[in-house]
């Protein structure tokens, strides 16, 4: 026994090392945020923090989102395409809370979900140890408790703690300061508790989704900032683009004029310029928030062994529930629910065509950022494509464990996502077999580099090389019939698999 006491000893050190030695993991999503919309992929908005993660960093030229809310929710939870038969969220499926919880890390999840909260959908159900936010999918920022207006249809947003509904909310109360409250207060509290133990820690910011509400003194840093207008906007943001070597002109044209947007000539100036500037300010709350975290995160001493993810949930927004009047709407204050609208939506996806809810690539690519210290090489831009269902894959091999076969008694669904971390690491990873998407009947197809994309205004199959055509200037349909049909036949074949409802 004694004999044995020092190789027990050297092994259970060596275990410990290795528990210790699992990267923490933060995922930043964002919602309705545009891909050109932060300073480091060429917006006007003040993002010294996410400027930093990408100097320190890496960022993502193709990455890609679901092109919605829920089912960008649905697929980065669970490393899989959305199911759309019944709730998104089902129980052949694991969560990223499960599976590394499982793996001994301390789970957590701050802000929205929008993925249900039945006994089987509800975050606190489903592997996320600790849960605070949104249940629904959009509320007041400065009161989530007060009903939305009646043209937004009057209903009262779901907030949760745990298992508990939260009914009643502080004077001084915003969502985006109070999500980050309580990651840092999780984190504090977890590293605490025991620092040889990972967290994983998901935060789902609302901001800059709809109602614009924001602080005053944001608002302010902005005002009159945007009355050069969306096309004016574009052009610039482009220019900047390029300039910073995060596209090629050759490659990336400016897309032209989108079919719902307005001319600026006939806009009421002031009026769009503040609800621009009060989004802009949501945008600006949320960069500061995130270098609340990063504080904590370096006063912990952990911040060296930590990875941070940011992304949005989809592309700039053109919805303008309750209309565009101006003498009767007003963004900034918590009783109304301004949007920012078609012209500025897809004004915020620069370079590219359409918006969310659209599969051009406007609607489905998203800026991502990945920072990790000594391990990611500092201010690297990658053109490789990753999607979110890849993180499930990515978060697996870094906690070093595995992708279950079952759960809970029930057979689950494999994963379809693969691991970034050979692009993390500098290394060329093999492509995914295809990219597919669905919603509110427009489609696209993703093989290579070839890409088709079915708009449901247009009402036809387009096709595009996005080896050449980034920006989907070019369509190659009637040139390439054969590769189109080709496309578009796969592209049934998966939405059969994933029970997309097809209404041609």
């Amino acid at each position: 026994m004694k004999r044995l006491l020092p190789l027990l000893l050297a092994f259970s050190a060596l275990s410990i090392s290795s528990l210790a030695t699992r990267p923490n993991i933060i995922l930043i999503m964002v919602d309705d945020m545009g891909w050109s919309d932060i300073g480091c992929y060429g917006g006007e908005v003040q993002t010294p923090n996410l400027d930093r993660l990408a100097g320190e960093g890496m960022r993502f030229t193709q990455f890609y989102n679901n092109a919605k809310c829920t089912t960008t929710r649905a697929s980065i939870v669970t490393g899989l395409w959305p199911r759309r038969d019944g709730d998104l969220l089902k129980t052949n499926m694991v969560t990223l809370g499960e599976v590394l919880g499982d793996a001994g890390y301390a789970t957590a999840l701050s802000g929205k979900w929008h993925l249900g909260h039945s006994d089987t959908t509800h975050p606190y159900q489903r592997g996320f140890q600790e849960y605070y936010g949104l249940l629904d999918g959009c509320c007041n920022f400065f009161n989530p408790a007060q009903p939305d207006p009646e043209y937004k249809g009057g209903r009262t947003r779901v907030f949760g703690h745990n298992d508990e509904r939260v009914t009643s909310f502080p004077d001084d109360y915003y969502s985006t300061d109070a999500f980050t409250d309580h990651a840092i207060e999780t984190i504090t509290r977890s590293v605490n508790e025991n620092r040889d133990r990972p967290f994983f820690h998901h935060i789902t910011y609302t901001a800059p989704h709809y109602p614009l509400h924001a602080k005053p003194e944001d608002i302010a840093k902005y005002k009159g900032k945007f009355m050069m207008g969306w096309e004016k906007m574009r052009e610039q943001r482009y220019q900047r683009q390029i300039k910073m070597g995060l596209i090629d002109s050759k490659r990336y044209k400016l897309s032209d004029e989108d079919s719902r947007a307005y001319p600026w000539e006939t806009a009421d100036k002031e009026f769009e310029d503040h609800r621009m500037a009060v989004y802009a300010a949501m945008v600006d709350s949320v960069d500061q928030n995130i270098g609340r975290l990063m504080q904590t995160l370096k006063e912990l001493k952990v911040d060296d062994n930590t990875l941070i993810c940011f992304l949005s949930d989809n592309g700039g927004c053109t919805e303008e529930p309750g209309g565009r009047d101006p003498n009767e709407r007003h963004a900034g204050p918590g009783d109304d629910y301004v949007a920012v609208g078609p012209a500025w939506g897809w004004a915020q996806n620069t370079p590219f065509r359409r918006y969310k809810q659209w599969l051009h690539e406007g609607g489905s690519n998203t800026p991502m950022i990945a920072w990790w210290p000594g391990q990611i090489k500092a201010d690297t831009i990658t053109d490789q494509p990753g999607h979110i269902i890849d993180f499930m894959a990515t978060f697996i091999e870094l906690a070093e464990t595995e992708y279950p076969e079952s759960h809970n008694g029930e057979t689950i669904l494999p994963l379809e996502g693969k691991s970034l971390l050979p692009i993390f690491k500098g290394e060329k990873r093999p492509d995914q077999e295809y990219y597919a998407w669905e919603w509110s009947g427009n489609r696209a197809y993703r093989v290579g580099n070839m890409k088709a994309v079915w708009d449901k205004l247009v009402k036809r199959w387009e096709l595009y090389d996005l080896a050449s055509d980034r920006t989907e200037t070019n369509d190659l349909a009637r040139t390439q019939p054969e590769t189109t049909q080709r496309l578009a036949k796969a592209w049934h074949a998966w939405a059969g698999m994933t029970n997309v409802k097809i209404k041609d």
